[in-house]
């Protein structure tokens, strides 16, 4: 004799059941024909009308008291859950207020497919609300953005400057050790002022070292020579004397302070990138340009 199982309007399952109980359930109301039920034989869940061998016991409860109320009765509701589309369009919106803007570009996204699916599946308020909210602090923080980069780009900009100028002081502090390098090799010359660039061209570990990041890029060189230091002896120079001063640009440059720059490249223009005859470099200001020493 088959065993059967049930599930129940609570979802839980009943059994296994001989036949007989199973009959007398029909009668007593505690199942109907749309109960699921599944033989210990078979491998699937069907309603209890699929089996023919309760054909008759269901069509007189049928006929004598219509379809009674039975274990088969509406499931317990399910809890409504909050989209997962909303929540994170809020919190992404809540950060855009450390990623300037750009996380919320993705939450305003995520808030109004939240919002549509709650419409589309008739959402709960608390669901649809929490969308709306990540809408809400998206958008705004969305509309920032313009300001972010309005407050940014000075930065930027400041702080592009600020690495060219130490780039144009790292390029004139190797021209200037080069130049001593030059001057090692022979009998504490200075290099001659026609040739300085090729003279101390070997000395330098790249041609870009002629060129300030901040000047020309199509002038070879963007440096000058003090043009008086032509072949001194380096112990009868003043330290303090200008070896090396930015200029518009040329290969081989040398000169005085005729061919200093009229307007600086440095510090929103007002510093001036210096190299003198002991090697070290300064970055100057205009006001300092009259005091500088040119004559050895």
């Amino acid at each position: 004799m088959a065993n059967y199982t049930i599930i129940g309007g609570d979802q839980k399952q009943y059994g296994p059941v001989t036949g007989e109980q199973l009959r007398q359930w029909i009668i007593d109301g505690r199942v109907s024909q749309h109960s699921q039920v599944k033989a210990e034989s078979d491998a699937e869940w069907r309603p209890l009308s699929a089996f023919p061998e309760f054909a008759a016991t269901l069509a007189a409860k049928s006929a004598t008291s219509g379809t009674p109320p039975s274990l088969q009765s509406a499931a317990p509701p399910i809890p409504p859950t909050t989209s997962g589309l909303a929540i994170t369009s809020l919190v992404l919106g809540i950060l855009g207020v450390f990623t300037c803007g750009i996380t919320a570009l993705f939450g305003l996204i995520f808030g109004v497919m939240a919002l549509v699916k709650g419409r589309q599946n008739r959402g709960s308020v608390g669901e649809n609300g929490i969308a709306l909210a990540g809408v809400i602090v998206s958008a705004i923080f969305v509309f920032m953005i313009p300001v972010f980069v309005a407050m940014l780009l000075p930065a930027f900009a400041a702080a592009k400057q600020r690495a060219q100028e130490i780039n144009c002081m790292n390029n004139e502090k190797q021209l200037a050790l080069a130049v001593h390098m030059y001057s090692n090799d022979n009998k504490d010359q200075f290099p001659p002022a026609a040739t300085w660039c090729d003279a101390i061209r070997s000395h330098v570990v790249s041609d870009k070292v002629f060129q300030c990041p901040a000047g020309d890029q199509s002038k070879r060189c963007n440096y000058a020579y003090n043009a008086k230091l032509d072949g001194m002896d380096r112990s009868k120079v003043n330290p303090n004397t200008v070896l090396i001063f930015e200029t518009e640009g040329g290969w081989n440059d040398s000169g005085g302070p005729e061919l200093m720059l009229n307007h600086a490249r440095h510090g929103h223009g007002r510093i001036f990138v210096i190299a003198f005859s002991d090697g070290h470099v300064e970055a100057v200001t205009g006001a300092r340009l009259d005091t500088l020493r040119w004559d050895p």
